[in-house]
């Protein structure tokens, strides 16, 4: 598996929880926002030693609520990553997953072997970054429905920008719609840009980064309706 590291201890990747916290390397969007884009590019990075993992893992069990893997996209090594999380089960460890969800065909692979999804939901033809957008929307939706029907716990992130609400409005409908009666916990995530992060379009994020807190409250209003909303750093509504 190619990899950029891990963090034993992580109190920010999964809302409510502490992660031990893999990020897996390469990517199939190209989000202007992103901030982890040298991960995505396959900068940096190097084989991971599973075992070594492993072993740190186990130390570290009794302290964190998951293994969390994130990237970049892991679904993109989906068959070694579905080989991780078994091992990771089979030691005691409850497994989180943070992805795109437009590789429906590799969640597959996995989705039996996780407790925790986590999940963007992008506008799509605004940060997904790639010029088959309409089709990779779908796919998300399918992968939506997929997890719904787990019972998996699913954390639905939100990253918001300067953009209309109108916009959010249409796509947390038909997400709404995927989901059906699947209550998720949301996390508005406003997008902060240089010097707090570096994206890999400064210049898009320049025009649609760091939006106001009275934008993020309206958000939070139109996506209340698919389960309890958590905004990052700011406060809590619930439906």
């Amino acid at each position: 598996m190619l990899a950029a590291g891990w963090k034993g201890i992580s109190t920010v990747d999964v809302h409510g929880a502490v992660t031990f916290t893999l990020w897996l390397c390469g990517c199939n969007l190209r989000c202007p926002f992103c901030h982890n884009w040298r991960i995505a590019e396959r900068q940096n990075c190097g084989e991971l030693d599973v075992e070594r993992l492993l072993d740190e893992l186990a130390r570290a069990k009794p302290y964190i609520d998951y293994l969390h893997v994130t990237g970049g996209e892991p679904l993109l090594q989906a068959e070694e990553l579905r080989h991780l999380f078994k091992r990771a089960g089979e030691a005691g460890v409850a497994r989180s997953l943070n992805t795109n969800a437009t590789l429906t065909k590799a969640l597959e692979k996995v989705i039996d072997e996780i407790d925790h999804l986590a999940t963007d939901l992008k506008i799509p033809d605004r940060m997904y970054g790639v010029p088959h957008w309409q089709q990779l929307w779908q796919n998300f939706l399918t992968s939506l429905k997929t997890a719904s029907s787990r019972k998996i716990s699913i954390e639905l992130r939100i990253p918001a920008a300067n953009l209309p609400l109108e916009t959010y409005a249409k796509r947390i409908e038909e997400v709404s719609n995927a989901l059906a009666e699947t209550e998720v916990t949301v996390v508005i995530q406003p997008l902060l840009g240089p010097p707090t992060t570096d994206p890999r379009d400064p210049q898009w994020c320049r025009q649609h980064c760091n939006p106001p807190p009275s934008h993020l409250q309206q958000l939070a209003k139109l996506a209340a309706a698919l389960g309890k909303v958590v905004i990052k750093n700011y406060g809590i509504f619930t439906n």
